[in-house]
C-alpha cells in the first residue's frame, strides 16, 4: 500500500484542502445548516480520493513523458517502483470511493461527482493539445470550495463561488511558474503551455494578471459577507504572497521557482484559511 502513496505528494494538498475548509464552514456559519462531524469527514475524504485520483492518474498518464525529462525521470512509474497498471487501478480505485463518498452527503453532490472527475483526470490530457492546461488544473482546484460549500447547504452560492475563482486564477498563475522550469522540455517534445508558448518573460506577465484577479476575488467577499478584522489580515496576507512570488522569480533568474510554487503558495493557503476560520468563530460567538 505504501508504495501507492508515493504516486501522491501530500504537500500538494495545502493548496486545495484550505479553501475546502472556507467553503465548508462559510455554509456552516452564514446559512440555517448545523455543523457536522459526519459531513466534515465525508468532505475530507472526497478530497483526498479526488487528489489521489487525479495525481496517481497524471503520473499514468505521463509516464513516458516523465521518463524523457530530466527533472521528473525519477518518479515511480518511470522508476519502476510502481507499474502502470497498478497505478491505473489506484486511479480506479479512488474514483469509486470519491463517487461513494459523495453519495453519502447529498444527491447534488452525487450527481456532479462524475463531472468533478472529469475535470481533475482530463487536466493531464491538456498539455497534449492547449496552452490554456494551466487553467484547468486551476478548475480542478477551484471545485474545492464550492464543493464543500453544496455539501453542506445542497445548493450553490455567490460567494464561495468567489473562492473558487480566487483557486481558478492563484493556481493557473502559480502553475505557469512552476512550468517555466520546462520550457525547453516542453518545445522539444512538443508539449503546450504558456512558457513554451510565450516564453519566459510574456509567461510571467500572464501569471500576475491571472494573481491580480485571484487577489480581487478573494477581496470580493468582504462586498457580500461580513467580516470581522481577522479576514482583512488573510486578504493582506494572501496578496503578499502572490506579490513576493513575483519578486522570487524573473525571467532572467528562474532559480527560486520551487520556493515560490511550493512554500509561498502552501503558506498563502493555510494561513488564509486560518484567519477566515477564526473569523468565523468569532461571528458566531
Amino acid at each position: 500500500m505504501k508504495k501507492y502513496f508515493s504516486l501522491v505528494l501530500f504537500a500538494h494538498s495545502v493548496f486545495a484542502l484550505p479553501f475546502a475548509m472556507i467553503g465548508f464552514f462559510l455554509g456552516v456559519t452564514t446559512t440555517e445548516n448545523p455543523f457536522s462531524w459526519y459531513k466534515l469527514i465525508l468532505v475530507l475524504l472526497c478530497m483526498v480520493f479526488a487528489r489521489n485520483s487525479a495525481m496517481a492518474f497524471n503520473r499514468y498518464l505521463d509516464r513516458n513523458i516523465d521518463a524523457k525529462n530530466p527533472r521528473t525521470k525519477m518518479r515511480d512509474i518511470p522508476a519502476g517502483k510502481v507499474s502502470a497498471k497498478e497505478a491505473l487501478i489506484f486511479v480506479i480505485v479512488n474514483c469509486v470511493l470519491f463517487s461513494v463518498a459523495t453519495y453519502f452527503i447529498n444527491p447534488l453532490c452525487f450527481y456532479l461527482s462524475p463531472v468533478a472527475l472529469f475535470v481533475v483526470l482530463f487536466y493531464s490530457y491538456t498539455k497534449r493539445f492547449t496552452a490554456l492546461c494551466h487553467l484547468v488544473l486551476g478548475l480542478g482546484l477551484s471545485l474545492a470550495p464550492i464543493g464543500a460549500y453544496i455539501a453542506v447547504t445542497g445548493h450553490f452560492g455567490l460567494v464561495p463561488v468567489l473562492y473558487s475563482l480566487t483557486v481558478l486564477f492563484w493556481v493557473s498563475g502559480f502553475d505557469i511558474i512552476y512550468a517555466l522550469q520546462d520550457e525547453d522540455f516542453d518545445r522539444e517534445e512538443k508539449l503546450h503551455s504558456i512558457p513554451s508558448t510565450l516564453g519566459i518573460k510574456n509567461a510571467l506577465h500572464v501569471s500576475v494578471l491571472l494573481h491580480i484577479l485571484s487577489a480581487a476575488c478573494v477581496i470580493l467577499p468582504v462586498f457580500f459577507t461580513e467580516f470581522s478584522w481577522v479576514y482583512y489580515v488573510g486578504i493582506v496576507f494572501f496578496c503578499s504572497m502572490l506579490v513576493y512570488q513575483h519578486l522570487l522569480v524573473k525571467p532572467n533568474d528562474i532559480s527560486k521557482v520551487n520556493r515560490a510554487f511550493q512554500t509561498l503558495n502552501g503558506y498563502a493557503s493555510v494561513v488564509f484559511a486560518i484567519c477566515f476560520l477564526i473569523d468565523a468563530y468569532i461571528r458566531t460567538k
